[in-house]
């Protein structure tokens, strides 16, 4: 059952709030008879560094959440259907996009990997590809003539042009569609590196600032959430989302960061000391101010808010009403 209590003010003013508010057991209620495809194995693979999820919590969340979707997929697929037939065309594939935005560290890529897995069980959707934007960013060397290294992430350092033109292919039902590919390790665009997107029934955009609007300076404004049918924010405290940063970087100093091939070798010999000094720089420097400025702003754009506690578990949902 929807529910107003993370809410206040009076009757009139909830009546105006533009979502439904459940709480993680009123969620998972509608699931419904969706069955559980996953094992703790599947599971396994899925989950991203440091971020706790357990196979309950994926039925009490991401299962209603599969549900809604796919209901969503079929009334898309009628309408264009629909629209395809009033103008004498005959039907095309053209996928559902669902968009996914959040903080860094915040669990964004963990939820589209789950997302993505469990809608593919449904029947009428078997094929449901993931994308995410960080291979939409300048590369290095661009960001670096314009000054930009410090603001990796920022709505400025993306080849929005691209992504848009990437966005507006996929959503003309093009049979092949390229988007270029980004490496973790090196922290860059890998050159002449591209995967190919097939007209999938479903495609997840997973990225920082996908739900930011168009400049006010642009001559024909366009937002990247134009091309989406659904988007979700994943919300966390800035505190919950600050800790989970820094026992990433802990762990990725004595993992990734060793890897010679590494951006961050630099940091794989710091002491605990002065790896919590600098983690906690890059963050605030960096990361929490593009949350604040730029990605938390754009929250309330989204269809869907999945807040989550300091254990990473989701304890509110919050659907937009139609």
């Amino acid at each position: 059952m929807a529910r107003c209590g993370a809410v206040t003010g009076s009757s009139d003013e909830l009546k105006l709030q533009p979502y439904m508010i459940f709480s993680d057991a009123d969620w998972g209620a509608l699931r419904a008879s969706t069955p559980l495809s996953l094992s703790e194995e599947d599971l396994q693979k899925l989950r991203g560094l440091n971020v706790t999820l357990s196979l309950d919590e994926v039925a009490k969340i991401y299962l209603p959440l599969s549900r809604l979707l796919n209901l969503y997929v079929g009334a898309s697929q009628d309408l264009y259907r629909a629209s395809d037939t009033f103008l004498g065309k005959l039907p095309a594939k053209v996928p559902f996009v669902i968009g996914i935005a959040g903080s860094v560290a915040v669990g964004k890529s963990t939820t589209s990997r789950v997302l993505q897995t469990v809608l593919a069980r449904w029947p009428n959707h078997p094929q449901v590809d993931l994308v995410t934007t960080d291979g939409f960013l300048y590369p290095n060397a661009v960001l670096s003539e314009r000054g930009l290294m410090e603001r990796k992430g920022f709505p400025e350092s993306y080849d929005r042009r691209r992504l848009l033109q990437f966005l507006a292919e996929v959503k003309s039902g093009q049979p092949e569609v390229m988007a270029p590919i980004y490496s973790h390790l090196t922290y860059d665009v890998l050159p002449d590196k591209e995967t190919v997107v097939r007209q999938p029934d479903i495609l997840i955009v997973e990225g920082l600032t996908v739900l930011q609007s168009a400049s006010l300076d642009d001559e024909r404004p366009l937002f990247v959430s134009d091309y989406f049918d659904f988007s979700i924010y994943v919300d966390a405290e800035v505190e919950y989302i600050r800790d989970w940063y820094v026992e990433r970087f802990f762990t990725l100093r004595e993992t990734a960061f060793r890897d010679p091939r590494s951006y961050f070798q630099r940091y794989s010999e710091l002491s605990d000391e002065d790896a919590m000094s600098t983690a906690t720089d890059i963050w605030v420097r960096i990361n929490e101010k593009n949350l604040v400025e730029n990605i938390r702003p754009t929250r309330e754009r989204a269809d869907l808010i999945l807040i989550k506690e300091a254990d990473h578990s989701v304890s509110e949902v919050r659907l937009r009403r139609l």
